[in-house]
């Protein structure tokens, strides 16, 4: 074959290659890009309770399983609908988690609309098919716990909670604080105060000079606010939500602390395997599955008892096992709990 045609038979082969893959589909690029979780918070993410989600979602997007991104402080007043809407159909997340307490039918209705779309809220209702899941802080397993250390504790035989609302998920912790200060002492009373709010910590550490004043030496700061007045005092006190030593690390002997950790991990498995149905999510926060524990005593344990952390701990080891229940008891506590 002469030069000339072999060098026009290689442009014909070019040309139909060019030509043929062309007419073939494209490879698609694979996406680095993580799915999108979004959170829609009422409050401050500064509020225990908010926080604690906040922070279990953060560690999601440094484990590399999503991005994350977040509204705080939306109120009660109407915006929480608008902005579920405006989240679902401008940023099509793969899942919105939050706080439903306060704006319940709101976050309903929407979620209602949006049936594709899975909602993860803080509640205390039933979830909602096909795709409203609920949960909540069942952390009255550390708050007995926490009570037994408090009963211990106190000089006075006067122990003093701060509470939000007069609600079943705030009288459950400290109806369990009171029956674990009442083991160690059947000789404390135990004073409660409710500050009507979620997160005003000027009326909570009014609140505690006044339980103060009337002779408590040992607190359950269940909202912010409590800490800074119990250390002024010299007093012991204890955190809720999360781990709070850092508020005054002299005083703070633990904390009744909940993490959203394992509830995260299984709901986003759940969406990622294809198998997501609306469900109470419950267990996830018991203190048998990780979801609740009493925070460590950062160095304070040498100067407690030493008989009555052994009782706590053993009194831990027998929850985890199943050989010791603590009654969840909801109703309303009085002001004033004397034994």
């Amino acid at each position: 074959m002469k030069k000339k045609q072999i060098l026009s038979y290689l442009l014909i082969v070019i040309l139909a290659s060019t030509f043929f893959a062309g007419c073939a589909p494209a490879t698609p690029t694979p996406s680095t890009e993580k799915p999108l979780v979004f959170a829609a918070f009422a409050s401050v993410i500064e509020e225990p309770w908010d926080g604690v989600i906040h922070a279990a979602l953060k560690a999601a997007e440094a484990e590399g399983r999503i991005r994350y991104e977040y509204t705080e402080n939306i109120g009660y007043s109407g915006d929480m609908e608008r902005v579920l809407s405006e989240v679902v159909e401008q940023k099509h997340p793969l899942a919105i988690f939050g706080d439903a307490f306060g704006n319940e039918e709101a976050v309903r209705r929407v979620a209602a609309l949006y049936p594709e779309t899975p909602f993860i809220f803080g509640s205390g209702f039933g979830p909602s098919s096909p795709n409203l899941s609920v949960f909540d802080n069942w952390i009255h397993e550390p708050a007995y716990l926490a009570g037994m250390l408090a009963g211990g504790l106190t000089k006075s035989n006067i122990v003093g909670v701060i509470g939000g609302f007069p609600v079943p998920e705030v009288n459950r912790l400290v109806n369990a604080f009171t029956a674990g200060a009442r083991e160690t002492n059947p000789k404390v009373t135990v004073l409660v105060n409710f500050i009507n709010s979620w997160f005003d910590p000027a009326t909570a550490a009014e609140q505690t000079r006044a339980q103060i004043e009337a002779g408590a030496d040992v607190f359950y700061a269940e909202r912010f606010g409590v800490i800074e007045v119990a250390a002024e005092n010299k007093s012991y006190v204890f955190g809720n939500m999360s781990d709070q030593n850092s508020l005054a690390p002299d005083y703070v002997v633990s904390s009744v602390s909940w993490t959203l950790d394992p509830t995260v991990k299984y709901v986003l498995d759940q969406i990622q395997a294809g198998s997501y149905v609306a469900q109470d999510l419950k267990d996830f926060s018991m203190f048998a599955n990780g979801g609740s524990f009493l925070a460590p005593y950062h160095g304070l344990e040498s100067k407690l008892p030493a008989d009555l952390l052994a009782k706590v701990a053993a009194k831990e080891k027998q929850i985890k096992a199943g050989l010791f229940r603590v009654d969840i008891n909801e109703g309303q506590p009085a002001s004033v709990n004397k034994p």
